[in-house]
């Protein structure tokens, strides 16, 4: 399954890019995406996050 960045919580410091083995974080508009059809599922982004604004979708 995969997550998603919720935007309102997000506050852009790219410690999930960095993590995703799949390249499936990207930055657009001072916020994170992450590409549903790229994403593993693995929730390693989401465990790094420091607001908690990835869960899964």
């Amino acid at each position: 399954m995969a997550y998603k960045i919720t935007a309102d919580t997000c506050i852009n410091c790219g410690a999930c890019e960095g993590e995703c083995p799949a390249g499936a974080i990207t930055e657009a508009d001072d916020k994170r995406t992450i590409n549903a059809d790229t994403c593993l599922g693995c929730g390693a982004c989401a465990s790094v996050c420091p607001v908690e604004a990835i869960s899964e979708a």
